[in-house]
């Protein structure tokens, strides 16, 4: 039994339900008390307040016409049948003996003045009453009384109706609280064993159950979902990355390895032997671009430059890239147009976006060919920035559209230079700037397009 409330206890949803559920217990209690005190309370003042004035009648009948008038006044009230059999009254003369009234005997308050509560003899039975004890000019006393089983009935209803709430608040306390914990074992049991699965088991491509609802845990439920969608992608980069690299490194290393034994060959011509570390130095060279373009993705993907962005206008960066290129672009007969040109400021850091921009301007450029025409564009929309570079050129297959941007995808690898990772790096810094990156076939040409988020204004 112990053993079971001490694990119950370390549950937070039991705990949460027990300390909510003790709260609202309380709080009912209190009211009821509450209740409890000024029900009893104003019942007790409303008789005190009768008593007191009917002795105060009697005494001023007793001052204005004598005792006998106020004994008679007595025994009209008590033969009137208006609360005779709760009513008490008794007059005495100055002898002590009994003029008036209802009691059997005196009681012992008539030595005493002014208000109490005392066990009087009524018809032979004895009962609690609440006594007002007056003296009167001729040396007599006046007692005025209520009986109290009423009040104690009264009292003793309102006693019981408020142990009853407090045990179905008890009730609905326990039952609530087992209630609560299981509804939030329910919903947090879910995320548990999903996050089990994965941890045991590496099933990245588990998902927590939705249910469809629209509370807090739902939402929860499609925030752990979409953090676990992003980690599965960025694993599959990873393992992508890993085997892409495996194997488009070992051929340069393989060249250069063959490259160096034959230079340290004795027997090689010193001219063949300088070529051959030229060659090296050339392949290694292209290893070290290669290792920091992805050093640059992975830092762009990392968001370790998103604390410095400031507000940059996208316009004015796409304008200078594009004055950058048009020496390139006049060299191979191609032409450059600034179009659409709208006004665009966001935050970000403008080496990455201009990158990005000279990127996706080199792509163009490069397949689609001599005498092509690209235009390069920035507008606002109702739904964020969008930046678009478009060629001429003669695209892209539809199958092809979804593999760009994947590192080290080439549509050619034998006619055109490169290594893969020229798109990759623009959707790292799409993503970096809480966009993305997408491409369409413009008919002719492609079209490839930054979608970015809203400028906070």
């Amino acid at each position: 039994m112990m053993h079971t409330l001490r694990r119950l206890w370390r549950s937070v949803g039991f705990r949460l339900a027990f300390y909510y559920g003790f709260l609202v217990a309380i709080t009912m209690l209190a009211a009821l008390g509450i209740v409890y005190l000024q029900t009893v309370g104003v019942l007790q003042q409303r008789m005190a307040r009768q008593v007191a004035l009917t002795a105060q009648q009697l005494l001023a009948t007793a001052n204005e016409s004598g005792t006998d008038a106020a004994g008679a006044a007595i025994t009209r009230a008590l033969a009137d049948g208006h609360n005779s059999d709760s009513e008490i009254y008794l007059l005495l003369d100055r002898e002590g003996r009994p003029l008036a009234g209802n009691l059997d005997q005196a009681p012992d308050t008539v030595a005493s003045h002014g208000a109490t509560q005392r066990r009087v003899w009524r018809d032979g039975r004895g009962v609690e009453a609440y006594l007002v004890t007056q003296a009167l000019p001729d040396g007599g006393v006046l007692v005025v009384g209520q009986d109290l089983r009423d009040q104690a009935m009264i009292e003793s209803l309102v006693a019981s109706a408020s142990a009853a709430a407090g045990i179905v608040a008890v009730l609905l306390l326990i039952g609530g609280t087992f209630v609560f914990r299981q509804e939030l074992e329910r919903s947090v049991g879910a995320v548990r064993l999903t996050a089990t699965r994965i941890a045991t088991g590496g099933e990245l491509q588990e998902r927590v159950a939705e249910s469809g609802e629209d509370d807090e845990f739902a939402l929860l439920n499609r925030e752990i979902n979409a953090m676990l969608d992003r980690i599965e992608s960025l694993m599959d980069g990873v393992r992508h990355v890993s085997n892409t690299i495996a194997h488009n490194l070992r051929t340069p290393l393989t060249r250069i390895l063959v490259r160096l034994r034959n230079a340290e060959d004795a027997d090689t011509d010193p001219a063949l032997r300088r070529e051959a570390i030229a060659g090296a130095i050339r392949e290694i060279e292209e290893l070290t671009l290669v290792f920091e373009k992805l050093l640059r993705i992975a830092e762009a993907e990392a968001g370790a430059r998103r604390r410095s962005f400031t507000p940059v206008s996208l316009d004015v960066i796409a304008t200078d890239v594009l004055e950058l290129y048009e020496a390139v672009a006049e060299e191979q007969g191609a032409v450059l147009l600034r179009e659409p040109d709208d006004t665009v400021r966001l935050p970000g850091d403008r080496d990455l976006l201009a990158g990005a921009i000279a990127n996706l301007l080199d792509n163009a450029l490069k397949y689609a060919g001599p005498g092509a025409v690209v235009h390069v564009g920035t507008q606002e929309t109702p739904e964020g920035v969008r930046l678009t570079v478009q060629d001429n050129g003669p695209g892209v297959p539809e199958h092809d559209l979804a593999r760009l941007g994947t590192r080290f995808h080439r549509l050619n690898r034998d006619d055109t230079p490169g290594h893969g990772l020229g798109l990759a790096s623009v959707q790292a810094v799409a993503a970096l700037h809480g966009g993305h990156l997408r491409f369409e076939n413009a008919a002719p040409g492609l079209r490839a397009i930054i979608e970015l988020p809203q400028p906070h204004r």
